[in-house]
């Protein structure tokens, strides 16, 4: 290994220094008892750790606290009641800025609103909404009170909504009227409207207006104004205090197989980890300026905008539009203007800036940021360098982060003031984490061989069920290794010599031809290094000597046609080159478009689906639903001159 030793500069001043792995790894419970002593408790706990009922675990208990207070009241009260809590930037070039003290008052407001219109702890609250200001007041409105919240992707479906409102029995659901996407207003309440019909423990809609809409359907004696409501509170408000297993939030898988899982996530653990990871990957400094990309329905944004950020009393950038919107360099264009220091990212969206060149990036003013991060994927190494040399001026830490919702919080990254970093790889479990790749049998797989990821020990953010479907939580994550009792993450992964895990993709991504096990990602990391492709995505497809066969779906930096024929020799013999001939894909298809969730996961399965002949899975988590049916475009295409030649 070359790696990227941190600067030291960052090092001297960063916030983890090396020692911590040796403290938490010699009494894991006392490390995070020792995290969870940074937030405010109003009662203390007894128990740091019950196993009792494992698979769900209880941490803290008989402690007792409130969200809301930790991530906004108590920094007012620390006399920060003046400094910036958000820059909002608005897709069409509006903007607000918000002071601790201004998003105290309208948490207030909507708590005593939302009491006022009967809802209570445990009560169940749907946010149907864009990058707003007010998602975030909601969100901690509702922790204030002890609702359960759940946030839907603005731009899902009515099916896609009204599944996750009816499968959480909201009474209510917070919508706006309209959104912009790509430079469009888009009128969204008559979504909403379809969403809630006939579903009788929906009592209110409660509407922001943000498009302006000139025609708003409505429902008088449900339907409520935002901005009506809020100005008839007062900005006082008396919070309750939870128990640190009351339930916090609901967030809902991609479901690309079967029915969505409403994994829930509880208060004191769940903050806890939040809260420390986020100050010791991100390094959070109180003159930061952080910038967490991702929409506030992903679950990145749940704990690395809502909460992490809010508890450390972090200065955070909120933008609600397209990165491409209007021009490419967006986000660079924010990242100057407001003097970023951190910026949290995913592995699609520098993989589009790539596809510009960087030139894109070298027009702006980037001299303020001092830390990147990754999140959505397993990063690929080109794609890595390309974002620590053109975005992070090669002075950069870059965090490659691994967690999923179901974690509820990171568990392999670096330490960026400790961890020599290696690109692609998300180097080892966080300190208090443990993690290990295996084989089916549960044994330890060699260096180098890919195997299941588990993670061994319990950890406070981790999901305590599935809502409504214990048996289903139990079955999908832990029945696998129910003796050893360990979690099976769905990924896989290896481990090189170093001990650095490398994650390969889903258990499901991973190719087997002529009993070769190959990675999606190792194969798509291949032709990504390639300089005639911007994006790659790599399926299996049933063959009758192989087993499998590879098919490539590629975006390409020039206009290259689907029937490039010199074009799929030249990625045929790249990827022979870079991993190995048995690696070569069998036919490259050229896309315009790959199906992606919001996070930024490129749906697989989907493909893989659609090239076995098999009928397509759920695609209402998809940002685009249009571009699967633009791959199935291609495919045709493809398939149709496959067979004529």
């Amino acid at each position: 290994m070359t790696g990227y030793p941190p600067p030291p500069g960052f090092a001297a001043r960063a916030n983890v220094g090396p020692e911590v792995y040796a403290q938490a790894e010699a009494d894991p419970f006392a490390f995070w008892a020792e995290q969870a002593g940074r937030l405010q408790w109003d009662t203390p706990w007894d128990t740091v750790f019950d196993d009792a009922e494992m698979p769900t675990a209880r941490w803290f208990g008989g402690g007792r606290l409130n969200v809301a207070v930790n991530c906004v009241d108590r920094h007012v009260t620390a006399g920060r009641g003046d400094d910036v809590a958000l820059h909002w930037v608005g897709e069409p070039g509006d903007g607000r800025t918000v002071t601790w003290a201004q998003l105290q008052d309208d948490v207030c407001r909507l708590a005593n609103a939302l009491t006022g219109l009967g809802i209570g702890a445990g009560d169940r609250v749907v946010l149907y909404l864009p990058v707003l200001v007010e998602t975030v007041v909601a969100t901690m409105a509702c922790a204030r009170i002890g609702a359960v919240v759940s946030l839907v992707f603005g731009g899902f479906s009515a099916d896609a909504l009204r599944f996750r409102v009816a499968d959480t029995g909201a009474k209510l659901l917070i919508a706006s009227d309209g959104q912009f996407r790509r430079g469009a207003a888009v009128a969204v309440k008559a979504t909403a409207d379809e969403a809630v019909a006939g579903l009788d423990h929906v009592e209110h809609v409660l509407v922001v207006r943000r498009t302006g809409e000139a025609d708003v359907p409505w429902t008088p004696g449900r339907d409520l104004w935002w901005h009506e409501l809020l100005a008839a509170h007062p900005p006082v408000h008396e919070p309750a205090s939870f128990d640190a297993e009351h339930p916090l939030f609901i967030v809902y898988t991609s479901g690309t197989t079967g029915r969505p899982k409403g994994l829930v996530h509880t208060t004191g653990g769940y903050l806890t980890q939040a809260s420390w990871t986020h100050w010791a990957l991100f390094d959070a400094k109180d003159d930061d300026v952080y910038w967490c990309q991702a929409d506030l329905a992903w679950v990145t944004a749940h704990t690395y905008v809502l909460y992490g950020p809010t508890s450390n009393g972090t200065t955070q950038v909120l933008y609600e539009g397209s990165p491409l919107t209007p021009h490419p360099g967006r986000h660079f264009e924010v990242i100057a203007g407001l003097g970023v220091t951190v910026y949290y990212t995913a592995p699609t969206l520098v993989r589009t800036f790539m596809k510009h060149g960087p030139e894109l990036p070298a027009g702006y003013d980037l001299s303020s940021l001092r830390l990147l991060g990754s999140v959505g994927e397993a990063i690929n190494p080109e794609a890595w360098r390309w974002l620590h040399e053109h975005v992070g001026g090669a002075r950069c830490p870059i965090v490659d982060t691994w967690w999923q919702s179901e974690t509820g919080a990171a568990v392999i990254a670096p330490l960026p003031g400790v961890t020599v970093l290696e690109p692609g790889s998300a180097t080892v479990p966080l300190p208090g984490l443990a993690a290990a790749v295996v084989d089916d049998a549960g044994e330890q797989t060699p260096p180098g061989v890919e195997g299941n990821l588990v993670l061994t020990r319990p950890w406070p953010a981790m999901a305590r069920t599935v809502w409504g479907d214990h048996a289903r939580f139990v079955a999908s994550y832990w029945a696998p290794y129910a003796e050893r009792g360990w979690y099976l993450a769905g990924d896989s992964a290896s481990v090189d010599e170093a001990g650095f895990v490398w994650i390969g993709g889903r258990i499901d991504d991973v190719l087997n031809v002529s009993g070769h096990r190959l990675s999606s990602i190792e194969l798509e990391s291949a032709l990504v290094s390639h300089p005639r492709v911007a994006e790659a995505a790599v399926v299996g497809a049933p063959d009758d000597v192989t087993g499998q066969r590879i098919v490539a779906f590629v975006i390409t930096r020039d206009d290259a046609g689907a029937d490039d024929s010199r074009l799929a020799e030249e990625l045929r013999a790249h990827v022979a080159l870079r991993v190995g001939a048995i690696a070569k894909p069998r036919e490259v298809v050229v896309v315009t478009d790959l199906p992606k969730t919001r996070s930024g996961k490129i749906m697989r399965r989907l493909m893989a689906d659609m090239t076995a002949g098999r009928g397509g899975g759920d695609t209402t988590s998809l940002t685009d639903p249009g571009s699967m049916t633009t791959v199935e475009r291609a495919w045709d295409a493809h398939a149709a001159l496959r067979d004529r030649t």
